[in-house]
């Protein structure tokens, strides 16, 4: 349950992609479909070079792709450094709203 409400909330808008890549043997044929991989995350998208638009997501495999699956994911320490930031803002938030008590005028007139 918490792991779907965070992906909801801190998952990967896949801006940074790499150059549409199409796979080609060594004769020049194309070995398979082309692709581009989002470079935080590392998802791969099926490219559609006829309408220049980024298709599905791509079941990973060993054999194919630009980055390796281990990879350490690049966005990640964004994620840890901004639920770490969390409770420091709302115990600040809470020290800058107390507020003092207002000093009653002195009574006699006298200062």
């Amino acid at each position: 349950m918490i792991d779907s409400v965070l992906n909801v909330l801190f998952r990967c808008s896949h801006r940074s992609l790499t150059r549409p890549v199409t796979p080609v043997s060594k004769a020049g044929v194309p070995k398979g479909p082309t692709y581009v991989v989002c470079l935080d995350c590392g998802k791969q998208f099926a490219y559609d070079t006829r309408e220049m638009r980024v298709g599905k997501p791509l079941d990973r495999s060993d054999n194919s792709g630009v980055l390796d699956p281990g990879a350490p994911k690049r966005g990640s320490k964004l994620k840890y450094a901004l639920l770490a930031s969390l409770p420091v803002a709302v115990f600040a938030g809470s020290l800058l709203r107390k507020r003092k008590k207002p000093t009653d005028p002195p009574k006699n007139g006298n200062v």
